[in-house]
Formats: C-alpha cells, sequence, structure tokens
C-alpha cells in the first residue's frame, strides 16, 4: 500500500490529535503535557525506545528497521511549543489557555511525526534507525540547542537530520526547499542611552536621550544601505523605543532601544554587530551623551546541505509529484532553531505548503488539516527511501 494512501486512512486520527494539542497549548520549555500526550502516543505504537527530558523537555524516540545492515541513523525533528498570542480563529477546538495559541502549526508538525511514527513502528519496511526528535522551545528559547548540548546527536549516533514547516501561500500539500542559507540567524541587541535629564522648557540645560536615541535609530539603517553588499540579505529592525519618563514635559534621562540583526550570510553577523556598537555610540558621544549595546547571539543561519537537500527534494516529489515541488524556493528572514542541529549534523530543511491562510504568528493562522497525509509521508518516505531494503 503506498504510504499516502495509509496516512489517508490515518488522517481522521491524526487530525484528531492536532486539535488535541491546539486546544491546550503551552509554552518554550513548559511543554509537559504535551510531552506526555507525545509519549503515551508512541507507546501505543510500540516505538523501541522513548527518552523524555532531552533538552529540558524533548522527547527523542527510537525505531528500528527490519535489518540494520545499512548501519544508517537519520533523525526527523518537529517542534512542540506555542505562542504567547490570544487566539481568535472561533475553532471549536481553540486553545483553552488564555494568551496561549498554536499560531505557527507546531501542533500540526508534532501530530505528522506522531503519524509517520505509527506507520513506520507497524510498517517497519526500513534498513536501519530512525531516531524522532520532539523539540520544545522552538519559538525563541533555543530547544533544539538544549537537545544538541544535552549530547542528542552522539548519544544516539544520529548521521542526518531533517525537519520540515508549514508554509502559508505555498498550496496545501506542496513542497518547497533549496540548497544553502534557507532562513536567517537572528541575533538580538539592545541600546541604552544615558544623556542628562531635564524641563523640556530649558533643552540647554539637558542631554536630549529622545533625540539621541531617534539619531541612532534612523543611523541604523545605513548598515544595510552603505555597509552591506546590494546583493545580500540584512534586516536591522529597531523593535522597541522607550524612555525613562511618560511626562510630555520632561527631556528624559535615559532611552531605551532594543531590535534584532537578520542576515542570510553568516559573516554579516559580526559586521551588524561592530556597526551598531560603532555608530551608536559615537553618536551618543556626538550630543554629549553615553550608548551602551548589549548584544545576544541568537539562531543561527539554517543552511541546508546540498546532497541532502536533493534527496530531500526527491523525497517530496516521491509524494507530491515532480511539479509540486519548489527546488530553490527564495530564502526568507525568518529564524528556525532547527540551525543547530544542521550545525551538528548535515541535513536539510523543507516547507510543506499550508495554502491560503493567515500568515505563522497571526491570531488568526490556522494549520490546515488537508497537509497532514503529505506531512506524514514526507517524513516516512525520508526512512524508507534513505534505508531502503535489500
Amino acid at each position: 500500500m503506498p504510504i499516502k494512501n495509509s496516512f489517508a486512512e490515518m488522517h481522521e486520527e491524526i487530525t484528531g490529535w492536532r486539535h488535541h494539542l491546539h486546544a491546550n497549548p503551552e509554552l518554550m520549555f513548559d511543554v509537559h503535557e504535551t510531552a506526555a500526550f507525545v509519549q503515551e502516543r508512541l507507546k501505543e505504537f510500540g516505538v523501541d525506545e522513548i527518552t523524555p527530558g532531552i533538552g529540558r523537555t524533548g522527547v527523542v524516540a527510537v525505531i528500528k528497521g527490519r535489518s540494520n545492515n545499512s548501519g544508517r541513523v537519520i533523525g526527523l525533528r518537529a517542534d512542540m511549543d506555542a505562542l504567547p498570542i490570544h487566539e481568535v480563529t472561533g475553532l471549536d477546538y481553540a486553545s483553552t489557555v488564555s494568551g496561549t495559541m498554536h499560531a505557527c502549526g507546531h501542533d500540526g508538525h508534532t501530530s505528522m511525526l506522531l503519524g509517520a511514527a505509527k506507520y513506520l513502528a507497524e510498517t517497519r519496511n526500513f534498513d536501519g534507525t530512525a531516531v524522532l526528535i520532539f523539540q520544545p522551545a522552538e519559538e525563541g528559547g533555543g530547544g533544539g540547542k538544549e537537545m544538541c548540548d544535552d549530547g542528542m546527536m552522539d548519544r544516539w549516533g544520529i548521521q542526518e537530520v531533517y525537519g520540515l514547516h508549514n508554509t502559508p501561500g505555498l498550496p496545501v500539500g506542496e513542497f518547497a526547499i533549496r540548497p544553502g542559507a534557507l532562513m536567517a540567524s537572528a541575533d538580538e541587541f539592545e541600546i541604552v542611552v544615558t544623556g542628562r535629564g531635564g524641563h523640556a522648557a530649558a533643552p540647554h540645560e539637558a542631554v536630549d536621550t529622545t533625540l539621541v536615541a531617534s539619531q541612532i535609530v534612523v543611523s541604523l539603517q545605513s548598515i544595510v544601505a552603505r555597509t552591506v553588499n546590494p546583493v545580500k540579505r540584512v534586516v536591522v529592525t529597531v523593535g522597541t523605543f522607550e524612555t525613562d519618563s511618560a511626562a510630555s514635559n520632561v527631556i528624559a534621562h535615559t532611552a531605551r532601544l532594543t531590535g534584532t540583526v537578520r542576515v542570510l550570510d553568516p559573516d554579516y553577523r559580526a559586521i551588524a554587530e561592530e556597526r551598531i556598537r560603532a555608530i551608536a555610540e559615537h553618536t551618543a558621544l556626538a550630543f554629549g551623551a553615553k550608548a551602551e549595546v548589549t548584544w545576544e547571539d541568537g539562531y543561527p543561519v539554517t543552511v541546508n546541505s546540498t546532497d541532502h537537500t536533493d534527496f530531500a527534494a526527491d523525497a517530496a516529489r516521491a509524494v507530491a509529484g515532480a511539479d509540486k515541488v519548489d527546488i530553490d524556493t527564495d530564502p526568507i528572514m525568518p529564524a528556525e532553531d532547527f540551525s543547530f542541529m544542521l550545525q551538528e549534523r548535515p541535513g536539510a530543511y523543507i516547507f510543506l505548503g499550508n495554502g491560503d491562510t493567515e500568515m505563522c504568528h497571526h491570531p488568526a493562522y490556522q494549520f490546515d488539516d488537508d497537509a497532514i497525509p503529505a506531512g506524514c509521508s514526507w517524513f516516512a518516505e525520508m526512512v524508507e527511501r534513505r534505508m531502503p531494503l535489500g
């Protein structure tokens, strides 16, 4: 029986899992109930090994094929955490947790990997070992790094690793991928400007931090305009601007800016940091103020190996058809902490179409359950194609 037909038969059951997860979202590493639900299903399926608590609350499961002559071990990853967003979908299985929502489809990713786990544990039509990775804290917590730091890759002998993410705007069931940089890095900065507070009627007696910080905001845009090679992609965003005063007749003593830097070329991470520090510090100095910059490294660039991208695309073609797989999709500037796993092992990340829905991180976003058979099939095809029985 073709894989996709098997998942068509399981579609209602897998959809039920997703709706349960959607109604009960959890944030960051606090995914205890989600991880327990995953473990319960994996026990029902009869997988060979289940290990909780990897990367704090991650779950790793092992499924062995009928034979192991190949010695191959591949990892398949899904993320489990939700977002601090108030849901406005009106669905009958909408979030029951106020201010928390699966607004990025991680409930769908987890359910699809569970569906693949059930199929693989039942059939075992492969020669080697599949390691299934259920990860916490993708949404800013770096759960992928935590799992790697726990020694996951070496402990289970993972040789290559793969993941997928739903993509609104791409037709349901279609795939998109590219070799090399697929998603950007995301680093964060904070700039605190200190001047001399005073009365709005006597600006000459103060050092206006609002003015200084405003100049810094404008000047930061010169990094992309005049420092970055025009054919490269870099985004510098100041996301917050706040002062220590809420009064209209006060010149604030301090101002605080926070923002992010996103790049596709890793070399520009250090360049951007150096320019932000120089611009902030010297602009403040020119106005008689002081600027202190704090930089925090975030998720690195998500880089697909060429060979593993080709393999992932072949598996997608087997599932969706050759005309439904874009192998040269444009890279995008959001970040993904699967990048940490790709730094540890070669592999690839692929996008799965979610149809004409609101974008991820929108309070009205909805994962399209019609994408489930294609996602499950791709996970299973990756195992059976990479480790075929002799």
